[in-house]
């Protein structure tokens, strides 16, 4: 037994030696060969490491968005995706858009309404007005992201103006919801009516990507009216002008025909009685300029807020009414004021009185306000006004006013400003 395990023993040492001469013989073909094998077994094992690191990476992703998905929903529960901004990706949108635009430079409201059914009347009323001014849209571009609903999109459409009276082009942009109806072709929907998709789009507008094209638009803008004093005159002027086209047009329309008063009779002289007049008190509808004198052409002393209260002394024949202010007299198109009050007095009663005794709905305030989120400053306290610049969550300005029309008074970049005062606490 011990002479076998002897023998297998000194078989096993031949082979070894055997191995050995031929690995030396062979040694250019044998050593690649080896070298090869090593590499192999090498990327082998960093391929096998490369994939399980990638399986756990995408397995950490997937958790993420599984989180986000948990966390950031909308106010209607629905998921709000951060989509990528598309310029002018869809042609059929750019076309929508382009005939919508020429048809508010030639003020063509039957085209109009055809796209957007949802213009109400005052809308329909200021792009009649406007289409006055406006040469053309010379050029428009248009950036979408994917609406609630197949084939449905938010879209930003940034423009340039092109005024019959300036040489100037002024950059502008606007938001539209765009779908695609029943008959096959898309219209304009901006989500007035809808609070599912007025949320959609408020979430979607306030995305990294759509604040930054909004923000070049308005710097492109202010940059523009800063260097151009002619053309910020223009705008202002012409935004004033269209807002009381509107109210007087308004102010026609509801206005009821009336007959002709029947000639006074004559009566006898009675003695003189002590004489009854109506006291008035009138509230401003809208924020309008308070003149010198009853013409369009006259100084600007003032401006009435949204809910402001005067005592009216005389409404004029011509669209103009005399009001009680700052301890003189001023003048206010009749237009933008509405009865609140009225009280009989004789004409010792009233003599007796102050004249001026105007009452002020708006809350004087002094100290600081947060922003809440972000939100757009205006000019003046309008959603129509020019836009001074954007704030964001947690910025803080210095209060002036809370007025009790939805707007607050602040100091913006050292100059009056106003915010919706729902997205300031």
């Amino acid at each position: 037994m011990k002479h076998s395990n002897q023998n297998k023993m000194h078989m096993l040492k031949e082979k070894v030696i055997e191995v050995k001469d031929f690995v030396m013989d062979h040694s250019k073909i044998v050593m690649p060969l080896v070298l090869i094998a090593c590499v192999i077994i090498t990327v082998v094992i960093a391929v096998n490491a490369n994939h399980r690191e990638a399986l756990e990476k995408e397995a950490e992703q997937a958790a993420m968005a599984l989180s986000l998905e948990e966390t950031e929903t909308s106010e209607d529960g629905l998921v709000t995706p951060e989509y990528e901004l598309e310029e002018n990706a869809h042609p059929e949108i750019n076309n929508l858009v382009r005939a919508y635009y020429d048809a508010q430079a030639a003020g063509d409201i039957d085209v109009i309404s055809k796209m957007n059914t949802y213009l109400d009347e005052i809308e329909i009323i200021k792009v009649q007005e406007m289409s006055k001014y406006v040469d053309s849209y010379p050029a428009l571009d248009v950036y979408t992201k994917p609406g609630l609903t197949e084939n449905s999109y938010v879209a930003y459409v940034c423009s340039k103006v092109k005024f019959s009276e300036m040489e100037q082009e002024l950059p502008g942009m606007q938001t539209f919801y765009i779908g695609l109806g029943e008959d096959g072709n898309y219209f304009i929907n901006d989500g007035t009516n809808d609070k599912t998709i007025r949320n959609y789009i408020t979430e979607i507008t306030l995305q990294d990507d759509v604040v930054d094209l909004n923000n070049r638009v308005v710097v492109e803008y202010n940059e523009l009216l800063a260097e151009d004093e002619e053309l910020e005159e223009y705008i202002a002027y012409l935004r004033e002008k269209i807002n009381e086209d509107v109210g007087v047009i308004l102010a026609q329309a509801e206005q009821p025909e009336t007959e002709e008063p029947e000639p006074a009779q004559e009566q006898e002289e009675e003695p003189e009685q002590d004489t009854q007049t109506v006291k008035k008190t009138v509230r401003a509808t809208d924020v309008v300029n308070i003149r010198s004198s009853d013409s369009e052409e006259a100084d600007k002393i003032d401006k009435a807020q949204i809910g402001q209260e005067f005592q009216l002394l005389e409404e004029k024949g011509n669209g103009w009414s005399k009001v009680s202010h700052n301890g003189g007299e001023a003048y206010i198109k009749s237009d933008y004021l509405e009865v609140v009050s009225e009280e009989v007095v004789t004409a010792s009663q009233e003599q007796e009185e102050e004249e001026d005794t105007p009452a002020v709905s708006n809350e004087a305030a002094s100290g600081t306000v947060t922003v809440k989120e972000s939100v757009r400053v205006r000019k003046s306290a309008s959603t129509e006004s020019e836009v001074l610049g954007t704030v964001y969550a947690g910025d803080e300005l210095d209060l002036l006013m809370k007025q009790a029309d939805g707007w607050t008074k602040v100091k913006y970049k050292g100059q009056t400003a106003f915010i919706k005062s729902d997205y300031v606490e």
